[in-house]
C-alpha cells in the first residue's frame, strides 16, 4: 500500500502543525539535505515548453530514497481561474522501487519555496535584517512573509504589485501575521530602506524589475519568480555588483538570472557555503543575491518531512498490486478465476 496525501490532507497537516512551525521544520530538513549535497543524484529538470507555459519533471535520489515532482508554470492561467503552478510528487524506496508516498505538491511547493528562501537568507542576509520588500503579491507572497518572519525575525513587509487586487488580497491575508504591512505605489518605494528584497513575479520575458541604483549596501536579494529560459527579473548591473548564489548552477544557467551573464560568470552554490568550501556574506556591506529557480532536493526534503510527520496516521491507497505470487500479475487482473475459466 502507498500513502496518499490530497489537498485536504495537506491542509489538515499544516494546520495541526502550525504554518510557521511547519515552515521552520521544513527549512531544517532542507538545510540537512543541502548539508549532504554530494550524496544526491543531481540533474537539471526535464522541461517541456509551450507557448503558454512549461511542464517539468524534477527527480533526485540520495541512494536510499528517490523522489520526483511533476510541476507546471503557466503565467496566464489566472485569467481563466486556474492556478499558475500546480504540482504533485512521489517518494519511493530505492531498495525495492516501491512508491512510499504520492502527495499533492501545489500547497507543498509554495511552502518549500518559502522555506528555501528563508533558509538561504538565514545564511546570506545580515542577521539584523528586519524589513523586507515584497515585489509581487501573487500566490507565493504570504508564504514568503511568514517564512521570513519565522526564520529571520522580519517585522515589516513593504509590498508592491501592479495588480491592486493582488495587494488587497495580500493585505487581508497577512493582517493577522503580527507584522507591519506597508502598501507601496512603486517598486522603488517598496525597496527603499529594505534589508531583504524578495522578487516573485510570474511574467515571462526579460524584465528589469529592480536595478542596482535602488539598492543600499548590505541588501540581500531573494530572486524567486517563476523561472524559465528567456525570463529574468533583475537588471544585469546587479550581477556585476552583488555576490551571487545558486542551488544547482547548471539548471540556474538555463533558467536563472545568469542567463544574462557570460558562461564563466562566478557563482557559489549554497551547499558550498554550508560546507565551508566558499564564503557567503563577507561583510555587512555585501549585496548578496540568491537566485532560486527551485531544485529537486528541496522537494525531496518536503516529501520526507510530510512522510515523517504523518507516521502512524497515514491514509493508504492500493497503487501497487499486492500478490501472493509476484509472477502472477495476470491472476491479479482477472481475480480468483483461473486462466481456464476465463478461456
Amino acid at each position: 500500500m502507498t500513502q496518499f496525501i490530497g489537498v485536504e490532507d495537506m491542509r489538515r497537516l499544516v494546520r495541526s502543525t502550525g504554518t510557521k512551525a511547519f515552515l521552520t521544520q521544513l527549512a531544517d530538513y532542507i538545510r540537512h539535505d543541502f548539508s549532504r549535497w554530494p550524496e544526491f543524484e543531481k540533474s537539471a529538470r526535464v522541461a517541456s515548453h509551450s507557448r503558454d507555459g512549461v511542464i517539468e519533471l524534477m527527480p533526485t535520489s540520495d541512494g536510499r530514497l528517490y523522489s520526483f515532482k511533476y510541476v507546471n508554470g503557466h503565467p496566464n492561467n489566472p485569467k481563466t481561474a486556474k492556478l499558475t503552478v500546480t504540482a504533485f510528487g512521489v517518494l519511493a524506496d530505492v531498495n525495492c522501487g516501491y512508491p512510499l508516498l504520492i502527495s499533492e505538491m501545489t500547497l507543498l511547493t509554495a511552502l518549500r519555496t518559502a522555506a528555501t528562501s528563508a533558509f538561504a537568507a538565514s545564511v546570506l542576509a545580515r542577521k539584523e535584517s528586519r524589513v523586507m520588500a515584497l515585489v509581487g503579491a501573487g500566490a507565493q507572497s504570504e508564504f514568503q512573509a511568514l517564512a521570513f518572519q519565522a526564520l529571520l525575525g522580519i517585522e515589516e513587509i513593504r509590498v508592491y504589485d501592479p495588480d491592486v487586487r493582488a495587494v488587497d488580497k495580500f493585505m487581508a491575508n497577512a493582517a493577522g501575521f503580527g507584522m507591519t504591512l506597508v502598501r507601496c505605489a512603486t517598486v522603488a518605494d517598496a525597496v527603499a530602506g529594505a534589508d531583504v528584497i524578495t522578487v516573485c513575479t510570474a511574467v515571462k520575458g526579460k524584465v528589469a524589475v529592480i536595478d542596482a541604483a535602488m539598492l543600499r549596501p548590505g541588501t540581500h536579494i531573494n530572486a524567486i519568480g517563476g523561472d524559465c529560459p528567456g525570463k529574468t527579473e533583475l537588471h544585469r548591473d546587479i550581477l556585476e555588483r552583488g555576490r551571487y548564489f545558486t542551488e544547482f548552477t547548471p539548471q540556474t544557467r538555463i533558467e536563472g538570472e545568469i542567463q544574462q551573464a557570460a558562461p564563466d560568470y562566478p557563482v557559489t552554490e549554497l551547499w558550498e557555503v554550508l560546507a565551508g568550501i566558499k564564503d557567503g556574506r563577507t561583510s555587512t556591506a555585501d549585496i548578496t543575491v540568491f537566485d532560486s529557480v527551485g531544485f529537486a532536493i528541496e522537494d525531496f526534503s518536503a516529501l520526507r518531512l510530510v512522510h515523517d510527520l504523518t507516521e502512524g496516521k497515514r491514509r493508504m491507497v492500493d497503487l501497487v498490486p499486492e500478490l501472493d505470487d509476484p509472477k502472477n500479475l495476470y491472476g491479479e487482473l482477472v481475480g480468483e478465476r483461473t486462466v481456464a475459466e476465463v478461456a
